[in-house]
């Protein structure tokens, strides 16, 4: 298998550091899941969700099959859980239907922990005798990649709560964050312009965050802050919607099909919503999430704004430290913040939405191999979203981070940032 340079420092990282690195991300899959019982592992409350068992399982099978798995003579843990735990990589073979993730009780939760362990043995004294230079570069993106699961892992069980009458926390003894007053909503302008845009070549990134490239900017503002719940309750009570003319079609008939009438989690009377740490009142002051991109067109509609370009908003971004609210400070859930900067919160908290469709960048090509299936083949009909969640480690996430989901989909910590003309 070829593997052509992610983005990495050019200078491989030492067999310890790159082992620390390693075993440090496996393990804080192991204590997320840890907050949850054997039967909590195995359900799968809707097909665009996967079982926590599986997240665990997929991300070892990714390390197997793609870091134990080039050298010769391999003999996998057992072979038939390849096709279990394959996700989407259609060139190294089939895999088990997506939406039926949940029937796969076999093997159970304990055998899953086994095989974790069996194959981070195995990973950490394949680097200790590492002779295979682009083995660092498989090991990063396989971190990466399980950093992208640790979010899913605990956007997925909350999903699944949320359908247990019972409505049980994943987090109960989670901190709870003080409220605070959001700051005044205000606009930040820039210029028109070229700018640059895309990852520049120093440390990882995927291969979909580049080329960087030239773009033009037209001149606009972006909101200081994100949309908060006290603001979305208005447009709710507003009649948003019941408002046709807000909606893009498709967001209209999906309005029309599912239902909706208010942000998913929230209860009836709009004051309270389920979260990781179980049900409790919604703060006004926080930032509103769980939002489709659907809604978030509707109400920057509404708002009298729209949403922002990727490109705006990474230009934005791209001289702010990363700081925020992310999986790290276990909270796991968005927080009202107060901040003396221009724009605040644009890491961290929930991931906002941009105007933007998911596209190559201009002279983009993915990786040669099974390991271009990543990202490029999903590049038709979803949005980009930027800046992570509260779901999201902190050191997973960077200015030139392109998230991607369909319009409709509204289970991650997504959320809003209005954009402007003016």
């Amino acid at each position: 298998m070829t593997v052509r340079p992610l983005g990495l420092d050019p200078t491989p990282a030492a067999p310890a550091d790159l082992a620390t690195r390693f075993l440090g991300v496996r393990r804080r899959s192991a204590e997320l899941a840890s907050h949850l019982r054997p039967e909590d592992t195995v359900i799968q409350s809707m097909p665009d969700a996967s079982p926590t068992k599986w997240h665990l399982a997929h991300t070892t099978w990714f390390f197997e099959h793609f870091v134990l798995g080039r050298t010769q003579g391999y003999v996998p843990a057992n072979p038939e859980w390849h096709f279990l735990f394959n996700s989407y990589y259609q060139s190294v073979g089939p895999m088990h239907a997506r939406p039926s993730r949940g029937m796969i009780t076999r093997p159970d939760f304990a055998e899953v922990l086994d095989y974790r362990r069996r194959v981070d043995d195995a990973v950490a004294e394949r680097l200790m005798h590492n002779d295979d230079p682009a083995l660092a570069v498989v090991i990063e993106l396989g971190c990466q990649h399980e950093q992208q699961h640790q979010e899913l892992l605990l956007t997925d069980i909350k999903h699944a709560f949320a359908q247990n009458p019972l409505e049980p926390a994943f987090a109960a003894e989670a901190p709870r964050a003080l409220s605070v007053a959001a700051p005044a909503l205000r606009y930040v302008p820039f210029d028109e312009g070229v700018v640059e845009v895309g990852h520049a070549g120093d440390g990882f990134h995927f291969d979909n965050e580049g080329p960087r490239h030239r773009t033009w900017r037209q001149a606009g503002s972006l909101a200081n802050r994100p949309v908060t719940n006290a603001e979305f309750l208005a447009f709710v009570q507003d009649g948003g919607y019941r408002d046709p003319l807000l909606w893009l079609s498709d967001g209209w008939a999906t309005v029309q099909a599912e239902g909706w009438q208010r942000p998913l989690y929230w209860d009836e009377a709009c004051e309270t919503e389920f979260t990781l740490q179980g049900r409790r009142a919604i703060d006004p002051h926080a930032p509103v999430c769980h939002i489709s991109y659907f809604e978030a067109d509707a109400f920057a509609r509404w708002a009298g704004a729209r949403l922002p370009t990727e490109a705006e908003w990474e230009t934005m971004a791209a001289s702010l430290p990363i700081r925020g609210n992310f999986q790290d400070n276990g909270l796991f859930h968005p927080r009202a913040s107060s901040f003396e900067t221009d724009l605040g919160q644009m890491y961290g908290d929930v991931w906002e939405w941009t105007m933007s469709p998911y596209v190559s960048y201009p002279g983009f090509r993915p990786l040669d191999g099974a390991l271009g299936e990543y990202n490029g083949k999903f590049m038709n009909g979803q949005w980009i979203l930027r800046g992570g969640s509260c779901a999201t480690p902190s050191d997973h996430i960077r200015a030139t981070y392109r998230n991607f989901f369909p319009p409709h989909a509204r289970w991650q910590f997504t959320g809003i940032r209005l954009g402007n003309d003016r």
